[in-house]
């Protein structure tokens, strides 16, 4: 609490878009008494730069999570950002520092990997693919690399953005093997799929499934449907999967601790969450 005044979390996006996390993290506070609110703002792209700074004017702001269209532009507004704010070239959350520096952080990615982490994935070491290295996959690529993996393999339709990704893990983790411009499943200990393919009933597979390993961890980012036929096909080889949604409760913890906030685990906030999908 700040000079009794209720905390305010802004959540910042477009106009249009549909807020979700007030009905996450609100009744979590409501439960455990924390004085704090999710209060999501829509702002239009040219307003963003300035609105940023005007919120963080206020004397109860305890940070901001930022969404599309605004996430991109987020790292050249912001005073300090993490290495994982550099290979994903975004940033979703900012907070006031001490000194009243913003500073920057991303989570889309933190989000997955604590969830094959919670699942018994040991990653320090692990070789990994990320099949999609858009928004979402930069950021789980960015997050991976964080953990220790020892070999990062990157594909994308665009062999630039492929390429671009590369190179930015490599001179942010150095010591990582990065591979670029291959699909194969094979000789993977954690296989991702952060292309949109499986939103749609008949999506073509992003990999040729039959090369996986029953031994292999099959993630997936595509939220729509629960178990997507990439899912469906990796759970017949045996594999372990993590399913989309994972992601996005999984990555509440991490942003709650950001803001040095009481934390919780993921399994709570969806109990009490009040989301219709």
């Amino acid at each position: 609490m700040i000079n009794g005044l209720t905390e305010i979390i802004a959540h910042i996006g477009y106009p249009t878009h549909t807020f979700k996390s007030p009905m996450i993290y609100n009744p979590f506070f409501e439960r455990e008494g924390i004085n704090a609110v999710v209060v999501p703002m829509g702002c239009k792209t040219p307003d963003y730069p300035a609105f940023l700074r005007a919120v963080f004017k206020l004397t109860n702001i305890r940070g901001a999570l930022i969404t599309m269209p605004h996430k991109v532009v987020t790292v050249d507004l912001v005073d300090v950002v993490t290495p994982t704010v550099k290979v994903a070239g975004a940033c979703n959350a900012v907070k006031r520092l001490p000194d009243g520096r913003l500073m920057g952080d991303m989570f889309d990615g933190a989000g997955f990997v604590r969830g094959v982490q919670r699942k018994g994935l040991k990653l320090q070491g692990a070789r990994v693919l990320v099949v999609g290295n858009g928004g979402v996959g930069c950021a789980i690529a960015a997050s991976l690399a964080a953990t220790g993996v020892a070999r990062v393999t990157l594909f994308d339709a665009q062999a630039s953005v492929c390429e671009a990704l590369g190179q930015r893990l490599k001179g942010e983790y150095p010591d990582i093997e990065v591979v670029t411009g291959s699909n194969d499943p094979a000789a993977h200990d954690l296989v991702v799929n952060a292309t949109p393919m499986g939103m749609n009933e008949g999506d073509p597979l992003p990999m040729d499934v039959s090369r996986l390993s029953p031994e292999t961890f099959v993630g997936e980012v595509v939220m729509k449907t629960e178990m997507t036929a990439f899912l469906r096909a990796a759970q017949a080889r045996g594999c372990p999967v993590q399913i989309g949604t994972d992601m996005l409760f999984e990555q509440i913890p991490a942003y709650l601790e950001f803001f040095d906030l009481p934390t919780a685990t993921a399994d709570t906030l969806r109990s009490l969450a009040r989301l219709s999908y």
